[in-house]
Parts: C-alpha cells; structure tokens; sequence
C-alpha cells in the first residue's frame, strides 16, 4: 500500500511545533515560560486549517517581507550610485545589481550579449537586460531620474517577489511543518545578501522546480509534472549553473526506487531547456557568450574559499624559501591545474552522496540530497561570493529544518559578511582594516560550520529515526514519485528485505 505523503495531497496531519520537537526551540522558549502548552488554541488542529487569520503560513510571509524589507533598508545608503569615501563598504551595502549597471553598459542602452558581454549565464543577462533597457529609455526622456537607483530598486522589487515566492514554495512542501519556513523568512544571511547579486531568481526558479517533482505521481499521469520540473530547473541552471546540481539526486534517487523513468524525463526537459535558452544568443554572439564560461575558466583562487586559507596557510604552517612556492600557491598560479583539482574533489564529493544514497539503511529524502551536493560544490570551488550563501537556505531548510546548528551557521556568515567588507575596505585604501588572520578564521568558520550541517543531514540520513521530517511524514514530502515508493526489486535482491524504503514494522508483542 502507498505511503505517499506529498505536499500537494497530504495537508490532513497535525501542524509540528518546534517549541515541543526541536531542543533549541524549547530550551529558548523556558525564557517565556516554556513550550506551547497542550491547552493551546488551534493546538492539533490539520495543518491548514486553524480557522484564523494569523495562521503559521501568514505570519511566515510576513516575517519574511519584514526581513526584505529591512534588507533594502540597510542597502539604501548605495542606492544613489555616488560612492563617495568607500561608502559601499563602510556601511556594507555593496550590490553587483547597482554596480553592474554601469559596467555592463546598461546606462548607455547596450543589449546583454549583443553589445557587450556578460560574466552570467544567459538567464541573468536576460534578466539584467529586461529590467535594465525599460530604465534606460525612461531616463533617456527624463533625465533627472537616477536610473542606477532606478535599476536597483525594480531588482529589488523582483526578487524580493522571488523570496517570498520560495517561502511559499517551502510552505507548500511542508504544510505540517509550517514553522521550517521561518528558518530561511528569518535567516540573517537573507537579510545581508538578498540582492547582492541576481542569485534570488535561480533560486525561485529552483524551488519552483522542486515543487513540480514533488507533484509527479507513480502512474502515467507524471510526465506533465516531470517535464515541467525539468524546465523550471534547467531555466535555474540557465540563471546560475548549481540548479542543475538537483538533477543528479532526483537521478540516484530514482535508480534505488525503480523510477528511472520520471526522472530520465526531467533530466531531458532541463537539457532541452538550458539548450534552448542559450542557442539565442551562443550561435550568433558567440565571444560575448563564452565570457561566462572563460572568466571562470581563468579565474585565480579567490577570497575566502578552502583554496585562500590554504595560500594563507602555506605561510604560516611551513614558509617557503624565496622564489618557492606552497601547494596553494603553486595551484593559484597553475590555474588549469586548480579547475582539475576543484573538479575532481567536486566529482568525488557527488560520488560519495551517490554511495550514500544507494547503501543508507533507508532512501534519503531528496533535500537531504540536494543540500549535499550543493554544499560540496561550494566547499571545493575556487569562487564563493558572499551571496553565494543564499544557494544553500532553502535547501537546508528541506535537509534539516533544526535551529540550533542552523543559526550557529548563520552566525558564521555574519561574522564572513562584516569580515569580507573590512577586506573590501583594505584593499581599497591600502591600509588593512584588521590583520589577515582575522579574515581567515571568519572564511573557516563559515567552511566549518557549512561542514557540520552536512556532518548532521549524513547523521540523519544513516540513522532516519532521527530526521525532523519524517518524524512528522511517512517518507519525504518532497520526493513525488518517489514519497512512498519502495526501493526497486533489484535493489532489495542486492540488499534484502530490510533494505526496502518502508518503516520497519513493530515487532510482535
């Protein structure tokens, strides 16, 4: 008998409260006298039906537009353009979306990637185009407007729409759990770094495409869904490229539960998606195309990835003679040998959450996955933005919506943000704001912290007992076609009765 429990179809379950099932929460909530109590209003009523207006799904929504809100606060000092004194890192408020305005001619009404290249996969340069020109040409007939203020703002606008739309998403995924959105309505990192740069539209795009697969059904019926999912994330991948990370765990998943099918269909939607959405402008432009793909071809190891605490170690630990060069030194100026080497470690980090999907005693659930992979990639580049952060949020809240190592993680990245801003500041008056070391711990903490998360979800996938999420569903809300499904007959031959996705059965009295 099926256990699905999919977002779409199962919001009947008791609404979790993590004031009763997560320590952090609870041992918090002694400051105001403890967890809800079992007399509460609208205590275990079914998820989406409380019968109020503040239900838990609103209160989410609006916590999340204060968060943007205050964001756009704390950028507001950059939004008139004239960085005088360093102001854009003195007061933190740097944004790639006011910057790049100017640098990428969109002041002068150059089209992306027919007049001039662009650092970006196609998407975000459609993206940038599509908000940019409209400004452009209204200034062109007003000129007193400040277009570059102009410019941020509509982004803003955007992709706040775009953050609120992935709570929505989470929302809708975790009917049961609406309380795991406030995890990333509320996350520090969202507040500091939302529009840095145009990441909130692959990560709408993404999320949009996780709900999709978790609508797929075991039956003929899933093609629709499917297809769909592989376009919202292939347009993802056509935004920024770690979208198309998600396709390998829906894949390995598929395999173990004999689903191959559904997912070989999403994985050829997003090929045929990002395809399609290239050929526009990589066959007739085709130098300003492959700007993408040669800055990060060339790029040298940059500030605060695994590679820049190795360069700083290789003074410290061991100095070399002059003219010699440590193994990260060597590596930053070696730079094919340094893509190779990211690569191969990134390849060997998939492999390793592919092993693990296929031996856990029971079949992961795909966030759990999906916040895997993405996070090795992130470990091992040479390239990780301070806004690369917000990659990460939604998928964390599916692996493992716990507060307590979740927030010790966000504190990491608050630490990296006001720490990457004093770099910034050095390097522009060249008078170092505090030494090298300090920069590198906050880059370590950050790597660390991002480390033991993944630690945890591995914990939770070897011992499921454990996972927050199944404690309130049957399988994984996330998994459509695969929520609920048992593990395909080959693979319980292999392995044994015990190896099938079902619940251990009680023992007998």
């Amino acid at each position: 008998m099926s256990t699905q429990s999919t977002a779409g179809i199962d919001d009947t379950g008791t609404t979790d409260h993590p004031s009763r099932s997560d320590g952090f929460v609870r041992g918090v909530s002694e400051v105001i006298g403890g967890p809800l109590g079992d007399h509460a209003v609208a205590l275990d009523r079914p998820a989406g039906r409380e019968g109020r207006f503040w239900t838990a799904a609103r209160i989410v929504l609006a916590l999340v537009c204060l968060t943007l809100a205050l964001h756009w606060v704390q950028k507001s000092p950059c939004q008139d353009g004239a960085w005088q004194n360093n102001v854009q890192y003195t007061r933190l408020c740097y944004t790639d979306v006011l910057a790049l305005y100017y640098a990428e001619g969109l002041n002068e009404g150059k089209v992306p990637y027919v007049d001039h290249p662009v650092e970006y996969p196609v998407l975000t340069g459609y993206f940038m185009g599509a908000l940019g020109l409209p400004v452009h040409a209204l200034g062109a007939k007003d000129p007193g407007i400040n277009q570059g203020q102009w410019f941020y703002n509509l982004n803003a606008l955007v992709l706040g729409a775009l953050a609120v739309a992935t709570v929505g998403v989470i929302l809708a995924l975790r009917r049961r759990r609406p309380w795991d959105a406030a995890l990333f309505a509320l996350a520090p990192a969202l507040a500091l770094t939302a529009t840095v740069n145009w990441d909130l539209l692959a990560i709408g795009l993404a999320a949009f495409g996780l709900y999709a697969w978790s609508r797929t059904r075991p039956d003929r019926l899933s093609a629709g869904p499917a297809v769909l999912a592989g376009a919202l994330i292939g347009l993802g991948g056509a935004a920024k490229m770690w979208p198309l990370f998600l396709l390998g765990p829906i894949l390995v998943l598929a395999v173990r539960a004999g689903r191959i099918r559904t997912a070989l269909l999403a994985v050829a939607s997003a090929a045929v998606t990002v395809v399609l959405v290239n050929l526009p402008v990589a066959i007739p432009y085709r130098d300003n195309w492959n700007r993408f793909f040669e800055l990060n071809t060339t790029r040298p190891i940059d500030w605060g990835t695994l590679w820049y605490i190795g360069r700083y170690l290789d003074g410290k630990v061991s100095p070399s003679a002059p003219g010699d060069l440590g193994p990260f030194e060597w590596l930053n100026a070696n730079i094919p040998t340094l893509n190779w080497v990211s690569y191969a470690l990134f390849g060997l980090a998939c492999l390793g959450v592919a092993a693990l999907a296929l031996l856990a005693p029971r079949r992961p659930r795909l966030g759990q996955l999906a916040f895997l992979v993405v996070a090795a990639f992130l470990i091992f580049s040479k390239v990780w933005s301070q806004q690369f952060v917000l990659w990460l949020l939604p998928l964390a809240v599916l692996a493992r919506p716990r507060w307590g190592a979740f927030l010790a993680w966000q504190l990491a990245e608050v630490c990296y943000f006001a720490a990457f801003y004093g770099e910034l500041l050095g390097a522009a008056t060249s008078r170092p704001v505090f030494p090298e070391g300090v920069f590198v711990l906050a880059a370590t903490l950050r790597l660390v912290t991002v480390a033991v998360l993944c630690g945890l979800v591995i914990r939770d996938i070897l011992h499921p007992e454990q996972d927050a999420v199944r404690a309130t569903y049957a399988d994984d809300p996330d998994g459509g076609v695969l929520d609920g499904a048992p593990d395909a007959p080959w693979y319980v031959r292999r392995r044994g009765r015990q190896a099938t996705n079902l619940p251990a059965e009680p023992a007998p009295a």
